[in-house]
C-alpha cells in the first residue's frame, strides 16, 4: 500500500523504513530517524448504512465515481461520536432521511483502502435530497439486490442472509493486465 507520509509532521525530515521491536516482536513501519516520531498508519474506521426506505434499499452514486456504481450510503466517523450517532448524521446529510431504528450488521475489513467498515441497517422515513456528494439514487427491492465482492457488498449480503434471502454478487472486472513487453 502506498503511503502518504514522506517527511515527518513534527520535525520535517525524511521519514524511513525503520524495524523496531514492539509489543509481539520487530515491526517495520515509517519512523523518523531524527526525532523518533511513528507514522502508526491505523486503519480509518468508516460507517455504512443499508438505508431502507418503506421496504425498499437506497443505492447511490458519489459524484466522484466512474461508471454507474451504485452502493450503501458511507462516510468517516467524526471525533466526539459514536459510530451510531456517525451513521445517523451521515444517512442525514448525503440524504435528508431521518433514522427511526439502526441495527449492527458487521463490522468488515476493507484493507485496499486500509479502513474498518463498521455496517449498520438503518430504516428511515423522510423525502430523499441528495448532498452535492452524490449524483443519483435507486431504490431496490430487497430480493433485486445484487451485491459487489468488496467492502460495503459484504455487509449488504449479510444483512440480505439475515432476512432469509440468498445474495447473489454481480461479475466485478478484473484489474486490467498490462500489456507483455516486446523486445522491438
Amino acid at each position: 500500500m502506498t503511503h502518504a507520509f514522506k517527511f515527518c509532521p513534527q520535525c520535517a525530515a525524511p521519514l524511513a523504513w525503520i524495524s523496531q521491536a514492539e509489543d509481539g516482536g520487530d515491526k517495520s513501519r515509517l519512523r523518523c530517524p531524527s526525532c523518533n516520531y511513528t507514522h502508526w498508519n491505523n486503519p480509518t474506521p468508516v460507517l455504512a448504512a443499508v438505508v431502507e426506505v418503506d421496504g425498499n434499499i437506497l443505492l447511490a452514486r458519489n459524484a466522484a465515481w466512474p461508471g454507474k456504481m451504485y452502493a450503501l450510503i458511507t462516510g468517516f466517523m467524526e471525533a466526539g461520536e459514536t459510530a451510531q450517532e456517525g451513521i445517523q448524521r451521515e444517512i442525514a446529510e448525503e440524504t435528508n432521511l431521518t433514522t427511526d431504528a439502526l441495527n449492527l450488521i458487521g463490522v468488515y475489513d476493507f484493507q485496499r483502502m486500509n479502513q474498518v467498515i463498521i455496517a449498520f441497517h438503518a430504516v428511515c422515513h423522510g423525502e430523499v435530497r441528495l448532498s452535492p456528494e452524490l449524483v443519483d439514487y435507486r431504490m431496490v427491492a430487497p430480493e433485486n439486490l445484487k451485491c459487489w465482492p468488496s467492502g460495503t457488498g459484504y455487509a449488504l449480503a449479510d444483512w440480505l442472509t439475515s432476512k432469509g434471502l440468498k445474495p447473489e454478487f454481480m461479475e466485478w472486472p478484473k484489474p486490467q493486465e498490462p500489456a507483455p513487453e516486446t523486445n522491438d
